[in-house]
């Protein structure tokens, strides 16, 4: 892999920090500003809010700039927003900042997914995908903790300092190793680049990519409560099974490149698939004890983020070239759509009384949909430049 995918990754990583450290600084931050924990919930659901808006958006208003300009900007934006973050003096200044930073996530890994494809031959461009993406894996691993970790030794606002330093370095990385002469999508018009919203395939990737990974979140959302009391952990044993969950992440975002450019994205996708609904199913079980619960989820994290790559692939698939920059940002969007999807799934689940455990029922029945969306995906004809691919799992 170039080094310049290497650049893509760091620039991930931080995004991916700043997406999730909020979860860990919410006790503090309802403290600090005077706000009850719900309310500072909101800025989790105000950032998804902004990814979803912010992502075709920015991709169409910046279709001509040149590639890596944008994502230098992008990135600029990135260190602006935490370091707002950090001055912030109130709630409403916080989820202003938390807007403006979210505005770059979406058209970040969008256009970083395309470029990341451009950097390599065609048939490591799942692969090269999955490599930005450990950016976002190793975000959840180490950059999280570490930024719980300074909330509670140095105050949240020193956390999100250090996110945007984070940014500063992830900025100089790109500035030296994205190449200048990496395509740019100011050949076409606002017109070609809106066409394809009028592709079938497309809209199919976007769907598996909504309810295929809500499955993840209506169960990962409410991991904590199950942990403490289902499986009867204290704080210390949480916090070592969630690292296992980010280790698993980075095994299955790896796995899942690796799959789709050796057995076909639409193979990949059908396996990943296959593979996180039996692993939902078990979460019915999973609970009953510590050892059990600390290897469910990291098989959990293993089979959440195996699909990732290929979902992400198969919407460039099916776009071709001028649609793929904004059907690339799409899917980033559908990845936190589905993120709010499964949250609610899950807690209308526990609103209706029917214990934490069955939420693995919800999580495995829109992770079947996903896959039923995969089977008819290969029975549609296929998009730009897609070829149908004979459906045989990778697994």
């Amino acid at each position: 892999m170039p080094a310049s995918l290497l650049a893509l990754a760091a620039g991930a990583f931080g995004i991916g920090t700043t997406e999730f450290i909020i979860m860990g600084l919410l006790t503090q931050v309802s403290h600090d500003l005077q706000i009850s924990i719900p309310t500072a919930g909101t800025l989790i659901s105000g950032y998804a809010l902004g990814v979803a808006v912010g992502a075709p958006v920015l991709t169409l208003a910046s279709r001509r700039w040149p590639r890596k300009q944008l994502l230098l900007v992008l990135m600029g934006i990135f260190i602006a927003g935490n370091a707002a973050a950090a001055w912030a003096p109130s709630y409403g200044w916080l989820m202003a900042a938390r807007l403006l930073t979210s505005l770059t996530h979406g058209t970040f890994f969008g256009v970083g997914a395309v470029v990341a494809t451009q950097l390599v031959p065609p048939e490591r461009k799942a692969s090269a995908i999955a490599f930005m993406f450990s950016g976002l894996t190793l975000a959840t691993l180490l950059g999280v903790p570490a930024g719980a970790w300074i909330g509670q030794h140095f105050g949240w606002r020193m956390a999100f300092a250090a996110v945007a330093l984070v940014g500063v370095a992830a900025l100089g990385i790109l500035a030296v190793f994205v190449p200048r002469n990496v395509a740019t999508a100011g050949a076409h018009s606002l017109a070609q680049e809106l066409a394809v919203l009028r592709i079938p395939q497309l809209w199919l990737g976007l769907g598996i990519t909504v309810v295929g990974f809500a499955g993840v979140f209506t169960l990962y959302t409410y991991i904590e409560p199950l942990l403490t009391q289902v499986t009867g952990m204290g704080d210390r044993w949480v916090a070592i099974t969630l690292l296992l969950f980010g280790a698993g992440l980075a095994i299955g975002n790896h796995a899942g490149g690796r799959l789709a450019d050796r057995h076909g994205v639409l193979r990949a996708l059908a396996g990943a698939l296959l593979v996180l609904l039996a692993v939902l199913l078990a979460g019915r079980w999973a609970f009953a004890g510590t050892p059990l619960a600390m290897a469910y989820v990291l098989l959990l994290g293993i089979a959440a983020f195996v699909g990732v790559a290929p979902m992400q692939m198969r919407v460039l698939q099916a776009a071709g070239h001028a649609g793929s920059n904004l059907a690339s940002s799409l899917n980033i969007a559908a990845f936190n759509l589905g993120n709010a999807l499964g949250a609610w799934a899950g807690g209308a689940v526990i609103a209706q009384g029917m214990g934490l455990t069955s939420i693995a029922w919800a999580a495995a029945a829109l992770t079947t949909l996903g896959l039923l969306l995969v089977l008819l995906s290969h029975r549609l004809p296929a998009g730009r430049n897609a070829a149908p691919q004979p459906m045989k799992t990778a697994c």
